[in-house]
C-alpha cells in the first residue's frame, strides 16, 4: 500500500464522519485513536514482532471481532479505559471520547 492510498482511504473516512455531524477537528481525533491501535496492532507483526502497548481487550484486534451497536458500545468502554491506563498510553487517551453518532 503506497503513502498516497493510505491518504486516500483516510480523506474517505473524513467525508464519512464529517456525514455524520463531527467538525474536522473531531474526525481528526477520533482517526488519530484508530491509527494509533492499528498501528500498535501491526508492530506486534513481522517485521517488528514487539509486544503491545495495548492491552488485548483494546485493542484493534478487540475492534475487529465487533460489529454496530457492539462495536460503538465497545470502543467508548476502550477509550475510557486506556485514557486510566498508566505512562504514555494513558497519556495519549487521557479524556478521549466517543464522538461517533452511527455504529455502522
Amino acid at each position: 500500500m503506497t503513502s498516497s492510498t493510505i491518504v486516500q482511504k483516510l480523506w474517505n473516512y473524513c467525508n464519512v464522519l464529517r456525514d455524520d455531524g463531527m467538525s474536522y477537528g473531531d474526525y481528526v481525533e477520533r482517526l488519530t485513536y484508530l491509527l494509533f491501535l492499528k498501528m500498535a496492532d501491526e508492530r506486534t507483526k513481522a517485521p517488528y514482532h514487539q509486544p503491545s502497548p495495548v492491552p488485548d481487550k483494546y485493542s484493534w484486534q478487540s475492534l475487529l471481532k465487533k460489529d454496530g451497536d457492539e462495536l460503538f458500545d465497545h470502543y467508548r468502554h476502550s477509550l475510557e479505559k486506556l485514557g486510566n491506563e498508566k505512562g504514555l498510553l494513558g497519556l495519549i487517551f487521557n479524556k478521549s471520547q466517543n464522538k461517533f453518532q452511527d455504529p455502522a
